[in-house]
């Protein structure tokens, strides 16, 4: 009965059994020369800017930045199921893919005029 999911849960216990392996591997046998340009911050190929906040601080533009990137992102996977059943949607589907378009082009309109995607 449970022998059609067998190689997945054998899959899994491999990709389980190489994850906490590696995980727990690199420690012993990754290099340990440390210097100041490896504990210090990286942005983009940008050396950082020291910042008011005090040491070890990102300022709030850049986390705000992240997840606009992370909610655009997951908006737009949304669109593949609609293309992969455009067909057998009809013209129900294709007026709520436009209103869902519509609705990311606000969004997007908004976080753009507020100078949401600025870097400045």
């Amino acid at each position: 009965m449970l022998a059609p999911y067998l190689p997945i849960v054998l899959l899994f216990a491999l990709a389980f059994g190489f994850a906490v392996f590696s995980v727990t591997i690199a420690p012993f046998t990754g290099p340990k020369r440390y210097n100041k340009a490896k504990l210090d911050f990286y942005e983009c190929g940008i050396e950082p800017t020291p910042q008011p906040l005090g040491p070890n601080r990102f300022p709030v533009k850049y986390f705000l930045t992240a997840m606009l990137f992370i909610v655009f992102d997951i908006e737009i996977i949304f669109l593949y199921p609609y293309a992969v059943a455009n067909k057998a949607l009809g013209l129900f589907g294709l007026v709520e893919i436009i209103l869902f378009i519509v609705t990311v082009f606000a969004a997007y309109a908004y976080v753009w005029r507020r100078g949401g995607l600025d870097w400045d």
